[in-house]
């Protein structure tokens, strides 16, 4: 078998507190292997987020190590659940941002960025100001500008978690479809248990902080997908078996 794109052991995070050190990550062991879409999923505040930060060199974790492929070069983006958009910056130049701080040259930068915004589906809209943008677009100009950087690894940190229902149903099926295109390693945080399965390949489950992963569930769906799959019986099955492997992490039962 190939060798882990990523690799992380026993790996903790405390934060400094009034009243001692808050310990928010302890003893992560996990793996994500190239081309991989993994979802991470449980309690609000069990540390998912943090350990998105450390795997994008935000934080830097208190103890425990990341071993990675091409550890140097290893070329990582995040996209948060805040959009983080320039205001003062357009749709296309949003977009084309990450090129030029690499320094692509302004025209290059500016074309590759028009690709991408009909690729998730903004065309007539490149020279719109973020403010005009509804949260779905403004997340799909975020997304756009994390892909455009052909990323090894992309970290989502509840990307859809702002947006209504419908829209958000819309988005997973745009990214699902974007992925199938560019297959880049993907570990993303959701909270909702069927666009965990309709997405991952993996699903990964938290325990309350200090966050650990104590559960997983490997999706057996094939690929490509479509939103069709959710009206299926194997995927509602699907579903109730990830919530009850939920439950489960909730009532202290599962295994760690």
């Amino acid at each position: 078998m190939e060798a882990p794109l990523l690799t992380i052991r026993d790996l903790s995070m405390r934060f400094p507190a009034d009243d001692g050190d808050l310990e928010v990550l302890d003893g992560i062991n996990l793996e994500l292997h190239a081309h991989e879409f993994a979802c991470l999923i449980g309690p609000s505040g069990s540390g998912k987020s943090t350990l998105l930060r450390i795997l994008a060199n935000v934080l830097e974790p208190t103890s425990g190590t990341i071993e990675m492929q091409n550890e140097d070069s290893l070329k990582r983006a995040i996209v948060f659940q805040n959009y983080n958009l320039l205001p003062w910056y357009t749709v296309i130049q949003n977009i084309a941002l990450p090129l030029q701080i690499q320094g692509a040259d302004k025209t290059a930068a500016l074309n590759e960025a028009g690709a991408w915004v009909e690729k998730v589906g903004l065309g007539g809209f490149e020279n719109e100001w973020p403010k005009n943008l509804s949260g779905g677009m403004a997340q799909r100009v975020a997304i756009a500008r994390a892909l455009i950087q052909k990323p090894e690894l992309l970290l989502l940190d509840e990307p859809f978690g702002a947006l209504d229902a419908l829209t958000r149903e819309q988005m997973s099926l745009e990214l699902m479809a974007t992925w199938e295109e560019v297959h880049t390693t993907v570990l993303m945080v959701t909270h909702s248990i069927s666009e965990a399965v309709l997405l991952a390949d993996r699903i990964l489950i938290f325990q309350d902080r200090p966050g650990k992963v104590v559960e997983q569930l490997d999706i057996p769906f094939e690929r490509p997908r479509t939103g069709q799959l959710r009206d299926t019986l194997e995927f509602t099955q699907t579903t109730r078996r990830l919530r009850e492997m939920i439950e489960k992490v909730k009532n202290g039962s599962a295994s760690a």
